[in-house]
């Protein structure tokens, strides 16, 4: 088991290296960076002549290395994090990027894992529902429902509940997380409450998507692991038939969705990023287009290595879980 965590351990830190170069590398990509439109902005804006402008750039380049190969900035600021804890400093913000990551962070994860809950709770059970009423009307529903919720794209599904709570419920919940009374209000049941009232069209649709995949795999396996003779012996035997679904069927058909469980919370942080930007939910999707937008690069970059960090913890997490629940594949290693 530890030769099999070892190696699991070691490659997905070396995943992490080369997201982090592939990350720095994409969005150095575009022509251009920050201090070019600092200075199309000073022109345009700020009614600065050209060689003030000019003048400007050069600063801002100076200030923050962009005059420097891009394997130096790139070694500047991975070295940085890891000595220091320092993801740089925001061009446009002028802030710390660990200052507006501690602050937009933990909402997303805390969005993101509450979506993953709902969806793998309600999303497992209705397949095994579904399984256990194949061909009836529940069936036909659970099948309905999983093929809305992975068809339908997340950024429509935000513009028609934002187009509804704007135009038709006119709701004063929407563009913030709490309401003017409970933003400098201590914690408390009512403000958990305004919480919920402004981030659940968010929830609703990170969950959506995951809820039907889980929906989906779920009724599939279990249909053929029902199917297995040591299934209809165990009916032979006289065993009810919930015992028989709960302890022998479903843990058999498990393997699949843990598996799924390494990529389903970066699937459910994209659907927060999605909802998040459309609904003006001041998480990490707004920060991530604002920073795209203005080529804010260690924010941009660090956003998207932090995104990469959780897909591949979730994958080694995943990879354990399943060494757990099937020894044959630890022993394998």
């Amino acid at each position: 088991m530890l030769y099999f965590l070892g190696r699991r351990f070691l490659s997905s830190a070396a995943v992490l290296v080369v997201v982090s170069i592939v990350s720095f590398l994409l969005i150095q990509a575009p022509e251009g960076d920050y201090s070019s439109t600092a200075k199309a902005f000073a022109i345009g804006q700020g009614g600065l002549s050209e060689a003030e402008a000019e003048a400007l750039a050069e600063a801002i380049r100076e200030r923050y290395n962009l005059d420097q190969p891009i394997p130096v900035q790139y070694f500047r600021w991975i070295s940085g994090i890891f000595t220091e804890g320092d993801f740089g400093e925001s061009f446009y913000f002028n802030r710390p990027v660990s200052v507006l990551m501690a602050e937009r962070l933990p909402r997303t994860l805390l969005i993101a894992t509450v979506s993953h809950l709902l969806a793998t709770l309600i999303g497992v059970s209705l397949g095994i529902f579904a399984a256990t009423q194949q061909h009836r009307l529940g069936d036909t529903v659970s099948t309905v429902l999983a093929f809305l919720g992975m068809t339908i794209p997340r950024f429509f599904m935000a513009l028609v509940i934002l187009y509804v709570l704007a135009f038709i419920v006119r709701s004063p919940y929407i563009g913030s997380l709490y309401s003017p009374q409970f933003v400098l209000a201590p914690f408390s049941l009512a403000k958990l409450w305004d919480l919920f009232l402004h981030v659940w069209p968010v929830l609703f649709i990170a969950a959506f998507g995951g809820l039907a995949y889980n929906l989906r795999v779920m009724r599939g396996n279990l249909l053929d692991v029902l199917r297995q003779p040591y299934i209809e012996a165990a009916r032979a035997k006289g065993l009810p038939y919930r015992r028989v679904v709960l302890k022998h069927a479903v843990p058999n058909a498990l393997h699949p969705l843990v598996m799924y469980q390494g990529v389903i919370l970066p699937y459910m942080l994209a659907g927060e990023l999605e909802a998040a930007i459309i609904l003006a939910i001041p998480t990490i999707g707004p920060l991530m287009l604002d920073s795209l937008n203005q080529q804010d690069l260690f924010v941009t970059s660090t956003i998207l290595l932090i995104l990469s960090t959780v897909l591949v913890i979730g994958n080694f997490l995943a990879d354990v879980l399943l060494a757990l629940l099937d020894p044959r594949i630890r022993l394998a290693h």
